[in-house]
């Protein structure tokens, strides 16, 4: 499987959030427990935009179509 650059992008982001957030031993205990527990990461996200108005959903749509694009293959209607 070969990576983009988005994808290597977000890769890169995402670890820096979680050495900053948690530091570099807890980190690795996450990621970790992650593959260890082949985490079905839609179980977290079912509630995770529960409290936003679907004004603010659209919102950050906008905002990360802006920042990341649109992904081959989805329309936009």
């Amino acid at each position: 499987m070969t990576e983009n650059v988005q994808t290597s992008a977000i890769m890169s982001a995402g670890m820096k959030v979680l050495r900053e957030t948690l530091g570099v031993i807890e980190a690795e205990i996450f990621i970790t427990n992650i593959n260890r527990n082949q985490s079905d990461y839609t179980k977290w996200r079912e509630d995770l935009w529960e409290d936003l108005t679907l004004h603010e959903l659209l919102e950050r749509a906008a905002k990360a179509e802006e920042k990341y694009g649109v992904p081959k293959g989805v329309q936009i209607i």
